[in-house]
């Protein structure tokens, strides 16, 4: 087995040459931890190759992450996933146009949208998932909206959610497939996905490309990601794509992780993906025992999502509880818990969490309780808003006003409003239950 990047940073620091060059700490940092990480912590050099420029040793880490996920091209990114999405926006719809997106999204989608000119058509979760959770994007909901849009670019898709529920992206790839549109997904939360099943992941599934966060529960450093290309057409400028929103100091640390880490996958690190998934199935099944509200259907297992609809002491107290008991959670806040799994979490750390729920006691509540999210109109291009001189302004001021910012509250992790929408009645109810007590408008 083989780590380009990794050796060719050994082997640039054993020839003991003196730095003239960036980074400042010429290998040298206070403190044995950041030694260590200063080793290898080099810039762009003839030995250790040029990202963007497709050059050296990280071309050689790429292709062979490349032929491990079987996919057209497999690229790094130091910028974590919103690089990625931002990368696959660009090649979609390089000079905008309009794209059907899942309301589902992360504000890193929203933010290159309106950079690019792209005109977002939303399409709104089912209910699936239960009336605490996003839901997911129906395959129907998505043939609909490109039949209204035929001049529609590209279809724009989260799963797993931040909640780890996952939408049929075979189905929704089928039914794109009919009008020649592509499916590029937000696959953030499902690094992991191919390692446990190749079937699972996105571009298996017929999506154009995806973007994976490994840095989320694979053994890689944070900002460490993979944009996965699984149509040859998109390959040639794919490079260009991410060199315009990408930095021009890439960092080694974070690409050798991602280059060490598909090298560990190759080498048996997917026995322990497959461990943690069983682990993660098996205290799902033990939690749903123990009376907690989760989402329904299709989920990843990874993730363990708590409604705090029936938390007796809500989730953010809950969190407090929890940390009490030296578990700490991904998300803790009045509505909910999540709780992540990674590819490290071993059978004593499940069981510690199990014993530590068993200390928070639920309520009996009903699954019909939920309410559903405004649907605002659209009054402004998403970028005109976005961009446009604003004001902050008190919720209960906003009916009538357009928004200039995502409003986003998590859960359900819904969109209430996006930037160019009008903020209705019924969004200032919707923003002032999630305690939004502030909202950015146009002047």
């Amino acid at each position: 087995m083989s780590a380009p990047i990794y050796e060719s940073l050994k082997s640039h620091r054993k020839k003991g040459r003196i730095p003239f060059h960036m980074p400042g700490h010429r290998g040298r940092l206070p403190g044995t931890e950041l030694e260590r990480a200063a080793f290898l912590d080099v810039t762009e050099l003839p030995d250790t190759g040029s990202l963007f420029d497709d050059l050296g040793p990280t071309r050689e880490a790429e292709e062979l992450a490349t032929q491990y996920f079987g996919t057209a091209r497999t690229l790094f990114s130091a910028g974590g996933s919103t690089l990625c999405i931002q990368a696959m926006m660009r090649l979609c719809a390089p000079r905008g146009g309009t794209v059907i997106c899942s309301r589902v999204m992360h504000r890193s989608a929203v933010n290159a949208m309106a950079l690019l000119g792209i005109d977002p058509v939303y399409v709104y979760p089912d209910t699936s998932a239960g009336p605490f959770f996003a839901g997911r994007t129906e395959p129907a909901a998505v043939e609909e909206a490109l039949r209204a849009h035929p001049d529609a670019r590209a279809v724009y898709v989260t799963s797993p959610d931040y909640y780890g529920v996952m939408s049929d992206i075979r189905g929704i790839c089928a039914r794109a497939d009919r009008f020649g549109v592509p499916v590029i997904v937000d696959n953030a939360h499902g690094a992991h996905l191919y390692p446990l099943d190749p079937a699972l992941h996105p571009v298996r599934q017929g999506a154009a490309m995806s973007a994976d966060s490994a840095h989320k529960t694979l053994p890689v450093l944070t900002g460490g990601a993979f944009l996965q290309i699984g149509r040859r057409e998109y390959v040639p400028d794919a490079k260009a794509a991410m060199a315009l929103f990408g930095s021009t100091s890439p960092s080694y640390l974070i690409l050798q992780s991602l280059d060490r880490c598909r090298e560990w996958l190759c080498a048996g690190g997917e026995d322990a993906v497959r461990a943690a998934a069983d682990r993660g199935r098996a205290l799902r099944h033990a939690v749903e025992r123990l009376g907690f509200l989760q989402p329904e259907g299709p989920c990843d297992p990874f993730h363990i999502a708590l409604s705090g609809a029936n938390l007796s002491y809500g989730g953010e107290r809950s969190g407090e509880l929890l940390r009490a008991l030296d578990i700490e959670p991904e998300y803790a806040a009045a509505d909910g818990l999540i709780l992540l799994l990674s590819s490290a979490t071993e059978e004593q750390d499940c069981e510690l969490l199990l014993r530590a729920l068993e200390q928070l006691p639920v309520t009996a509540h009903s699954r019909e309780s939920g309410s559903a999210l405004p649907r605002p109109v659209k009054a402004m291009p998403l970028r005109t808003a976005l961009l446009a001189p604003g004001e902050t302004v008190p919720t209960e001021q906003s009916e009538g006003r357009i928004a200039a910012q995502v409003e986003c509250p998590c859960p359900p992790a819904i969109p209430v409003v996006m930037p160019g929408e009008r903020i209705d009645r019924e969004c200032v109810h919707a923003l002032k239950k999630f305690g939004v007590a502030k909202i950015k408008v146009v002047k």
